[in-house]
C-alpha cells in the first residue's frame, strides 16, 4: 500500500519557521521525484519546490530564498523547510511522489499551515 504522511504543520507567526515533513512507505523512495504543492482558500493547488532523484531542486519565485526543499533516502522522507513565512504562505501543504517516466504519482493528504499574528 503506496501511502504518503505529512506533518509539521501548524500556526506561525509572521517571520517564523516551519519545517514539513513527508514519510512515504510502499514506494521505492529513492528513485521518485519528490514535490511539495500548496493550496490557499479559493485558490489552485501549486507547485511549491521540485526535489529529483539526484537532489536537483526547484522553487517557485514566490518562495525563493525562502524556503528549501531536501530528501533522506535512508527514512524515505522529504522535508521542507519554510523561512520567514509570510500571510500569504497560509495554505494546505501537499506533498506528491512521481514515479520515473511519470507512470504512477501519489499524494499525501495535505497538512495546514497558518502564518497570522
Amino acid at each position: 500500500q503506496q501511502q504518503l504522511v505529512e506533518s509539521g504543520g501548524g500556526l506561525v507567526q509572521p517571520g517564523g519557521s516551519l519545517r514539513l515533513s513527508c514519510a512515504a512507505s510502499g514506494i521505492a523512495f529513492s528513485v521518485y521525484v519528490m514535490e511539495w504543492y500548496r493550496q490557499a482558500p479559493g485558490k489552485q493547488r501549486e507547485l511549491v519546490a521540485t526535489i529529483t532523484r539526484a537532489s536537483n531542486t526547484n522553487y517557485a519565485d514566490s518562495v525563493k530564498g525562502r524556503f528549501t526543499i531536501s530528501r533522506d533516502n535512508a527514512k524515505n522522507t522529504v522535508y521542507l523547510q519554510m523561512n520567514n513565512l509570510e500571510p500569504e504562505d497560509t495554505a494546505v501543504y501537499f506533498c506528491k511522489a512521481t514515479s520515473p517516466g511519470m507512470l504512477r504519482n501519489y499524494w499525501g493528504q495535505g497538512t495546514q499551515v497558518t502564518v497570522s499574528s
